[in-house]
């Protein structure tokens, strides 16, 4: 595996959720200075050595409602 992406959300409570579009990986973060190093920690802690990917993408989701 060369690449894994993460969708990042605003959590309703609070902070950010990032989930992995391919493997089931999931973190949480109070702030989005803290996220890469949690979404670092989960990969690590999915993959055996020499298994990761070699780049972690995180895809900002913004969801705006606006009225018509």
């Amino acid at each position: 595996m060369t690449e894994l992406i993460f969708m990042v959300e605003e959590a309703p409570e609070g902070g950010f959720v990032a989930r992995s579009l391919g493997p089931s990986i999931f973190t949480e973060a109070d702030s989005l200075a803290e996220l890469p190093e949690k979404v670092r920690d989960a990969v690590r802690c999915h993959f055996e050595d020499g298994e990761g990917p070699k780049v972690i993408r995180l895809h900002h989701v913004r969801e705006q409602v606006i009225t018509a």
